[in-house]
Parts: structure tokens; sequence; C-alpha cells
């Protein structure tokens, strides 16, 4: 049987047919104005079809009255199907995901919400910053590491965050975790973590690293601290200290201190939703010598009001250096916070500032 293609109306002639068609899917996804009355409405109002050279179109309503055109009295276009604002409805879209004991298709999904899937999954993209399945993806395994921290079984833990098979549990969850699920929920028991302690010219520094990469750079003025944060977090794991297999990965970070922020590229294994590893990416794009803020970030992932979440990410950073979460300021130049003290951020940032080929202008480029 074949499958049915969702409607696309991203060229002007696409939405000229669907104007002529009334199509409901297209309502919402964009909007036509009539140059001859001035007024614009939605792709189904049933008005007398206009001619094709007197009419415009628009993705928003603000776009249509900006150009001068004013709302139709007849289709309403300002108020679409559902009522509820653009960023409400999507943060309705977000509990439903949530609170769903199974995965819930996207067309299924967008008509609760009252928009084709078309038309759905792009504005979620838009509002949230990840697709509905990426959300989904990434709450269900939060879920699962919850289930797992309160001694629940794998399997019971599994089908309490909504996966519907092991194998898709440990393909998708593995990844998140940086070990397997039974090795997570018991405190790392069965994992091998490798980490040296060093001082350095911002005082005592943690290394740390499973087989896959890097899982901790920390700072402190007490080794013993750092060696208690490490097995406060993975308790049941097997910390191997003053590995030798560190050694070169320890010399880069230390290199990097001593050369005032030169660039890394050293292989991570860390846990994060899939909103933290957007910001996490965007801090990797910020060149040394270079500063960003909260804003910026938030603008860089496609989400201007997520300053806050993005502080908070930001806040989760596990690997200090390796993620230059230091180079995030705030909105006006005050150094904001820094989980391994303002002191060493800001040694940091005077170091980066002082190299010859340090920029003040560097622009975040958006991270898709």
């Amino acid at each position: 049987m074949k499958q049915a293609t969702e409607p696309v109306f991203e060229t002007n002639d696409q939405r000229w047919n669907a104007l002529v068609q009334r199509n409901r899917q297209a309502d919402g996804v964009f909007f036509y104005a009539v140059k001859t009355t001035g007024v614009y409405c939605r792709p189904h109002c049933s008005a007398r079809r206009p001619n094709r050279h007197n009419v415009e179109f628009f993705l928003t309503c603000a776009d249509a009255e900006h150009a001068g055109y004013r709302a139709c009295r007849r289709c309403h276009p300002q108020q679409l199907s559902n009522p509820s604002p653009i960023p409400e409805t999507m943060a309705r879209a977000c509990r439903i995901i949530e609170e769903a004991e199974e995965s819930l298709p996207l067309a299924a999904l967008a008509a609760t919400v009252g928009f084709s899937p078309f038309h759905f999954q792009r504005l979620f993209k838009e509002t949230v910053g990840v697709t509905p399945k990426a959300y989904a993806m990434a709450h269900r395994t939060r879920r699962f590491q919850e289930s797992l921290r309160e001694e629940r079984s794998v399997t019971q833990a599994m089908y309490e965050a909504g996966f519907e098979s092991s194998s898709r549990c440990y393909e998708n969850a593995a990844g998140h975790l940086g070990m397997t699920p039974a090795e997570y929920g018991k405190g790392g028991v069965g994992q091998r973590i490798r980490h040296a302690i060093v001082q350095c010219n911002l005082g005592w520094m943690l290394v740390a690293a499973t087989e896959r990469g890097i899982c901790a750079i920390e700072f402190d003025d007490s080794p013993e601290r750092l060696r208690e944060r490490l097995a406060a977090r993975f308790p049941a794991a097997e910390l191997r200290g003053n590995d030798s297999e560190l050694t070169e990965w320890m010399e880069r970070v230390l290199a990097a201190l001593d050369e005032q922020g030169c660039a890394l590229d050293l292989p991570l294994d860390i846990r994060g939703t899939a909103f933290q590893w957007r910001v996490w990416q965007a801090l990797q794009a910020i060149p040394a010598g270079s500063t960003a803020s909260y804003a910026d970030i938030a603008r860089t992932i496609g989400k201007p009001s997520a300053a806050r979440a993005v502080a908070r990410a930001c806040a989760s950073n596990p690997v200090a250096v390796l993620i230059p979460c230091h180079r995030i300021v705030r909105g006006d130049g005050g150094l904001g916070g820094y989980r391994w003290d303002l002191r060493r951020k800001q040694a940091l940032l005077d170091r980066e500032a002082a190299r010859p080929d340090a920029s003040a202008d560097f622009q975040p480029e958006t991270v898709s």
C-alpha cells in the first residue's frame, strides 16, 4: 500500500493550489493577502477567489500586517483552530509527550494540538529546538535514568520510561548514559573509570575517562575533594587513580591551559539531554578570546527565550575547558556563574584574551 505523503506548501505555486482548493491543512502554515482589497486571509477562507496576480503570500500574520494588510473579518486568520499562542501550544505538546505511556505517532500528536503533521513538526522544532521524536527520546532516557537511580531493575525501568523493546532502550539510552543501563543503575558497577589528578596553574585538576572518552574534567583547591566528587558520582565503579594511559590526554589539557586556550579535540563520554547537547555544541563553536552571553547562545540554538535554560545547561557541563562554558558571560558583561569558581573563570578569560589571534567580535552560528 502506498503511504500518503504530507502536503507541502513551500513554494508560491503550492500555496496558490492550496488556496484554490481551500485546503484546511494549510491553515497557519501561510496566509495570503489580496492587493486590491488590502485584506489577508487563511488559505481556506470562503471569500471569493482573487486573481492570481493580486495575491501575496506571508508566513505569519505579523508579516502580512507589517506589509500593510488587515485581517479578514470573515475567516479571522489571527484565530487559528487552536486558539492558544504557539509557545503555549508547543508546551502543551511537550506535556502530552511526557505523560504518554508509549511513543505517539507524529500525526496523532499533531492532531491533538490542532495542526497538520507538516506544520506541527516545523513549529515544534522552531519553538523547542529539537524534533518531537528527539524530545520524546530525551524524555524517555531521562525517566529511565531516574528509575535506575531508584534501584529498579533494568527491565522495570525500561518499561516505566516508555521504551517498547530492550534493543531500542540500549540503543538510545547507552549513548546518553556513557555505559550500559545496568552499569549506570548500579552506580557504574563493572565500569572502569581511569583518572588522574595534577596541580596546574588553576589549582588541582582531575581528568577522568571511561573506555569511550573523557567523562570529567574538574578543578578544585583540594585533590581529596576531587576524588570524593568522582566517587560520589560513580560509587560502584572501579576507579583507577594515576593511570598512565591518561598521560597523553592529561598533557594535552595542561597544554591547553598553558598555551592560553589552544583548541582541544579529545573524545568525550558525557551524558546530557538533547537540549544540553545543543548548548554544549554551541559553546564549542566559540573560539578562545571570544565570549557570548546566555541570550546569544539561546538565539544560536533557535530558542531566544531560553536564556535561563542555557544557563542551567552550562552549569551542568561536566568537562571544564573541553566544553568552554567559561566563555559565557551575562548580557551586561558580568562573569555570571562558574561551577569551578569565578576566579578560575576570570583567569581563563584573561589568558585567552591575551592570545595574539584573539577576537572579541565572534558571532555564534546557528547550531542545527
